[in-house]
């Protein structure tokens, strides 16, 4: 399968199989797409076609599909997410945990169930050695002492576990005090902060519970979060309907000095008005070749920023498992709720259906976990036929089992903007080693 694209005034070829990334001369591209290739002479036509047919010949174009196979199924678990806090201090418009209570009372982990989670991830690792926890809610620092104490307690672990344990916190730093900062940096290997971007796209659909604006006292306490920062951070936004000009928010942020961004399209119900419309996605995917313009500029400059979906490698991809399925909700990431249950991932907490356990008899249900395990681009024949599925991996499944009830099925809205930001990715991959 060889796929073709123009993108930022080039033309490229990617062959998915080999993983063999081309630029191209638009002849080329007529002859692979079979399109007319008489505005060009028969020498022009010859000369490409030979070119082919040698890259075909180093097994490098059209190359055959790979056996790709999964490993055996391994009930180890290496990463695990706490939902330390099923409450929030803001209440986000699109908030996929419904203001941060995943449909629950709003309530808080205990030390004790973050303690019994932190067990049940030691004994179920094996010997995997290097460990992650996810701090997440809701938002955790409103559970922030069970935080501390849980991080101390797994570092208490280390030595005669044969573990390391990283940390990451995600918050949407609105009480963010230079004590937590100071903490952050001692213990958090990342740090992730949501900001939407420009104030009227951040006070349209991040206000507080109370019905406030908080984008003044996030950016301040964020800006403080920068400054002091030792280590890897990210500010994450979410577009909507309305800033379907993300590009500005992005680059708004870089104005203010972050060099860590990443912005994601909103998920929700087509009834909502904040969701994405078809309509929409041709402005979507316009935008991300602006923001791909403006990156390869900016990276040029003391502006130098890295775009999360525009960060591809292609000397060291992730391994063949990875590139197959993704995250591996369900398999070795689980997440923690508040009450012990556990679940595939954060997005599944609250869906009683798909619960595998509880931390306090450590017994979660093989199952669920083998049909999660076995989610991957060989089991969605609509994915296995796709160019992008080695940069996909088929896709979120909590997305694909919340619209269609199958975690085998595709979301399709994903799929165009998925392939945009590969195209992107490539592309901008291809021009800024050129110009080294």
């Amino acid at each position: 399968m060889v796929h073709t694209f123009g993108l930022l005034g080039r033309v490229f070829a990617l062959d998915t199989e080999s993983g063999s990334f081309f630029e191209i001369d638009p002849i080329v591209k007529a002859l692979l797409d079979g399109d007319d290739t008489s505005p060009f002479s028969p020498c022009e036509i010859s000369d490409a076609q030979a070119e082919i047919d040698e890259l075909k010949a180093q097994g490098i174009l059209f190359a055959p599909e790979i056996n790709a196979q999964l490993p055996p199924y391994a009930s180890t678990i290496k990463a695990m997410c706490l939902n330390v806090s099923h409450n929030c201090n803001l209440a986000c418009k699109y908030c996929f945990a419904d203001g941060g209570t995943y449909n629950d009372t709003r309530r808080n982990m205990s030390f004790e169930t973050a303690k019994a989670a932190i067990d049940m991830l030691v004994e179920m690792s094996g010997t995997r050695r290097n460990l992650e926890i996810d701090f997440f809610g809701g938002e955790p620092m409103l559970d922030f002492d069970v935080v501390k104490q849980t991080v101390y307690y797994a570092r208490s672990l280390e030595k005669s576990h044969n573990k390391n344990f990283r940390f990451t916190i995600t918050t949407n730093a609105y009480k963010l005090s230079d004590d937590d900062i100071d903490f952050f940096n001692e213990q958090m290997y990342n740090v992730v902060i949501s900001i939407d971007g420009r104030k009227e796209v951040h006070d349209r659909v991040r206000k507080t519970v109370g019905g406030k604006d908080s984008f003044d006292i996030v950016i301040k306490n964020a800006l403080r979060f920068k400054e002091k920062r030792k280590g890897q951070y990210y500010v994450r936004g979410t577009f909507t309907h309305f800033n379907t000009d993300f590009c500005s928010d992005v680059l708004f942020l870089n104005d203010l000095g972050f060099d860590q961004l990443s912005i994601e399209p909103v998920v929700l119900d087509s009834k909502s008005p904040l969701a994405l419309t078809d309509a929409d996605m041709p402005t979507v995917l316009k935008e991300y070749e602006k923001l791909a313009e403006a990156y390869i500029e900016r990276r040029k400059t003391d502006k130098w920023f890295n775009f999360f979906h525009f960060m591809i490698d292609l000397d060291n991809a992730p391994c063949a498992v990875k590139r197959l399925k993704g995250c591996g909700a369900g398999g070795e990431y689980v997440a923690v709720a508040p009450d012990g249950t556990v679940y595939p991932c954060h997005q599944f907490d609250g869906i009683q259906a798909m619960a595998l356990g509880n931390v306090f008899d450590r017994k979660l249900d093989d199952a669920k976990r083998k049909s999660f395990y076995t989610c991957s681009v060989l089991s969605k024949p609509e994915c296995s036929a796709c160019w992008a599925k080695y940069y996909c991996s088929g896709g979120c499944m909590a997305n694909s089992y919340k619209h269609n009830g199958d975690v085998n099925l595709p979301y399709k809205p994903a799929c165009e903007l998925m392939k945009k930001r590969v195209e992107c990715s490539l592309a901008i991959k291809a021009i800024e080693e050129s110009s080294n």
